[in-house]
Parts: structure tokens; C-alpha cells; sequence
């Protein structure tokens, strides 16, 4: 059998934490920044876990994770 084939695009934005949770960027910080309030660029900061609903799917593109 051969082996599985991770996605690399996957790869590059998700990890697996040591209790098995996959942290995540956070989105819509990229760009056309004015029309957001400080606030809501403020709670974009730092990382979050993946929500429960997509974890499997995740977890069949890292097979290896």
C-alpha cells in the first residue's frame, strides 16, 4: 500500500496540538483594514482551534498528524 500524500496547503495552516485540538489563523486581517473598527482587529489577533464540525476533515488531509 503506498503511502498517504498530506496536502501541503493544509499542512502550511493548520497544526495539531499535543491534546489532539488543530489550531487555525485567524481570517479577515489581511487586507482593506480602515473600514474595521480597532476592536474587531484587536479580537483577530493570535490563533484559535478549528471548529468540532470540520476536525475530520482536516484530519483526512494530514493523514499523518
Amino acid at each position: 500500500m503506498p503511502k498517504m500524500k498530506t496536502k501541503s496547503g493544509a499542512a502550511k495552516r493548520f497544526k495539531v496540538r499535543a491534546s489532539g485540538s488543530i489550531k487555525r489563523g485567524q481570517a479577515f486581517k489581511r487586507h482593506i483594514l480602515t473600514k474595521k473598527t480597532t476592536k474587531n482587529k484587536r479580537h483577530l489577533r493570535g490563533i484559535t482551534a478549528v471548529h468540532e464540525s470540520d476536525v475530520a476533515s482536516i484530519h483526512a488531509m494530514l493523514p499523518y498528524a
